[in-house]
This record gives structure tokens, C-alpha cells and sequence, in this order.
């Protein structure tokens, strides 16, 4: 009874797995407002539960009455890759690449070739080849253990750099990222390079304990998820908005004298009309209001004061805190309401951010300027 449960147990896990992995793809294709990442995310968790489903039947050994299905459990971890790839690149608003996607299915092609001669076989000389050790392909499961971690090192390692490089972009473009939030990204990213890690050191019940928790927490995040995918829709938007309506303005680096000329411009219109009291300020609008390129604003508060557009917004919000707190008439407001009133969105974002450039909290600044303000 006991040995019944050791070995069932886990079966009962991927098979929770498997449901919630088909359950969460139907609810994903259900939603009202679905875009690339939605598909790509509800192809991926039926990828999964047919993957789980093989992975039963290898460990709790009903591959015994059910061999037709051998071999091709070896071929899934090789999608999975480009899967998490693609998905992390339809949700930052990228997308793949329409001509070279089908390179990375070459993988599972090669893979394919490798096992051609296993798969020829029926299924009955495959079980038996499985329950003999499999010792004349020896050589050839030492290649696909090699190359299934070279998969996973690679796709996770390209999955980051997309996170990160988007991450980047949002600060060029934005004066306020609160409502981006991609930690749950990074999460997902490294969920699958643990299971990778699971299946390196092939450990079956750490296996499935992630996989089984990478479902649940992809599932939550790709139903429930807010922020970015409007944010990366409105991202690519205003980048063709800005390409189309900018194409009359010079687009290669201006001269030392006139990144001197649009810095005076820019400068005046701050301390004038105080843009940086817009919470939704960005890269775009500003460009628009001076009359110039975003390329070229860009590489001119990069020369100029060496922040991001995300930063130098921030350092004048701060400033701008600052010289309103000490106004005596502002003693009567809270230290959050003067904030907002300085551009800040979020109580976070102004903490963050004040310590980041005075190197202490707005709090203990005040109580250094004899500032009562709560």
C-alpha cells in the first residue's frame, strides 16, 4: 500500500499539472482582449500538459501497456525553449522575428534526426529497447542531455537580455515605470531554469514539484498579468507615432552647438512650464513640444547631464519637492500630497527615487531643514 502511494503520488501531482495546464490555456484563449503573448502563452500550456502526460506515463510506468508513445517525450524540452523565448518577446511588444522563427525549431529538427531511427522502430521493440537501458543509444542520450542543457542556457540567457534591454527602453521613454511591473518575468524565467537545473541533476520529485508550480504561477500571471502588455502595445505605438510625425527633423546626432541650443530649449520649458509635474510625461511628448526628434532628445540629455530620459525627469521632480516643502505655506500638506504635486505617481517611486539622489529618506531630509511636515 505504501509503495502504491510513494509512486502514485507524484503521477497525481503531474496529472493536477496537466489539468491545470489545458484549463489555463482554455482560460487564456477565453479572455475578451488577447493579443501575441495570449496565443503564444496558450500554445505553449497545451505544449506543457502533453509533455506532462508522456512524463506520467514514464514514471508510473504505464508505458508498459502504452510504448506507442515512446521517444517522443525527449523531443518536448527542446520547444520549451523558444516557447519562454518568444512569449518574453510578445510581451515586452517585440514579437518574433517573421523570418528567422523557424530557426529555432532546428533544434527539435536535429533531435528528430537524432532519434529517426528509435522513432522507425514499432512500439513494442521501443519498449524494449526502454527496458533493456537503452545501452545502443547511449551515446546518442549523452548528446541530447548536452545539447538540452545548451537549450536551456541559451534561451533563458536570451530571455533575460530581452527583459533587460526592455527594461532600459521603458526608462528612455518614460518619466514614471510604477505601473510596469516585470518581476513576474523574471519569476517565470527563472522557474524554467530550475526545472532545467531539476532535470540536469534528474531528480524526478524536485521535477515535478516546480513544474507543477511553474504552471500554477505562469497561469496566474499570464491571466491576471496588468501593466506591461498595454504599456508595451502603447510602447511600440508611440515609437511609429513618433517615426511618422518626426520624419521632417533630422534623425543623426546634431552638433555640439545645437544639443547646446535644444538643452537652453528644453531647460527653459522645465523651469517655465514645469513639465515634469506630468505624471504621464514621456520621451515623445517632449520631443513634440520642442520640436524635435525623441532620437535626438534622447542623445541629448545623455550628453548633457548623462542620465535617461526616466532619470532627469525624477532629478527635477526632486528639486522641484524640495523647494515646495520649504515654502511655509506647505507645512499643512503631507509629504505625499506634495509629491504628487511634484510629478511623483506613487509613494514608491518617490521614495526610491529620493534616496537614490540625496542619499537618505525624504523624512530625515526635512528633519535636517527643521521641516515639520508629516
Amino acid at each position: 500500500m505504501s509503495d502504491f502511494s510513494l509512486q502514485s503520488l507524484p503521477s497525481v501531482y503531474y496529472l493536477a499539472g496537466v489539468f491545470i495546464a489545458c484549463f489555463s490555456s482554455f482560460l487564456i484563449v477565453g479572455k475578451r482582449k488577447k493579443g501575441m503573448a495570449d496565443y503564444v502563452l496558450a500554445a505553449w500550456f497545451l505544449i506543457i500538459g502533453i509533455h506532462l502526460i508522456l512524463f506520467v506515463l514514464l514514471f508510473s510506468g504505464y508505458y508498459v501497456r502504452f510504448p506507442y508513445f515512446l521517444g517522443y517525450e525527449v523531443i518536448f524540452p527542446f520547444i520549451h525553449g523558444p516557447m519562454l523565448y518568444w512569449y518574453v518577446l510578445c510581451v515586452t511588444g517585440k514579437g518574433p522575428d517573421k523570418k528567422t522563427w523557424w530557426l529555432h525549431f532546428i533544434p527539435v529538427l536535429i533531435v528528430c534526426l537524432l532519434l529517426l531511427k528509435l522513432l522507425m522502430l514499432s512500439p513494442w521493440e521501443r519498449l524494449a529497447v526502454y527496458q533493456s537501458g537503452g545501452r545502443q543509444y547511449e551515446l546518442i542520450s549523452r548528446l541530447l542531455k548536452y545539447m538540452m542543457i545548451l537549450s536551456g542556457v541559451v534561451y533563458v540567457v536570451l530571455s533575460l537580455v530581452v527583459v533587460r534591454k526592455y527594461t532600459k527602453e521603458i526608462s528612455d521613454q518614460y518619466s514614471n515605470t510604477e505601473k510596469i511591473n516585470l518581476s513576474w518575468l523574471y519569476y517565470l524565467i527563472t522557474g524554467i531554469a530550475l526545472i532545467w537545473v531539476a532535470v540536469m541533476i534528474r531528480n524526478d520529485i524536485l521535477i515535478f514539484f516546480i513544474v507543477v508550480l511553474f504552471i500554477i504561477a505562469a497561469a496566474y500571471f499570464g491571466i491576471s498579468r496588468v501593466g506591461i502588455l498595454d504599456l508595451a502595445a502603447e510602447f511600440t505605438v508611440h515609437e511609429k507615432e513618433a517615426d511618422e510625425a518626426m520624419v521632417k527633423y533630422q534623425k543623426s546626432s546634431p552638433g555640439e552647438d545645437a544639443i547646446k541650443i535644444i538643452y537652453k530649449k528644453l531647460t527653459d520649458k522645465m523651469e517655465k512650464e514645469k513639465l515634469y509635474k506630468d505624471p504621464e510625461l514621456n520621451l515623445n511628448h517632449t520631443a513634440l513640444l520642442l520640436d524635435i526628434h525623441p532620437n535626438i532628445l534622447s542623445q541629448m540629455i545623455n550628453s548633457m547631464e548623462n542620465k535617461n530620459f526616466y532619470d532627469y525627469i525624477n532629478r527635477q521632480r526632486i528639486e522641484e519637492f524640495k523647494r515646495i516643502a520649504m515654502l511655509p505655506e506647505n507645512e499643512k500638506f503631507t509629504i505625499l500630497s506634495l509629491a504628487f504635486e511634484s510629478g511623483f505617481n506613487s509613494k514608491t517611486s518617490f521614495n526610491r527615487n529620493f534616496k537614490k539622489y540625496m542619499n537618505c529618506s525624504p523624512r530625515e531630509f526635512l528633519k535636517s531643514r527643521n521641516i515639520q511636515i508629516e
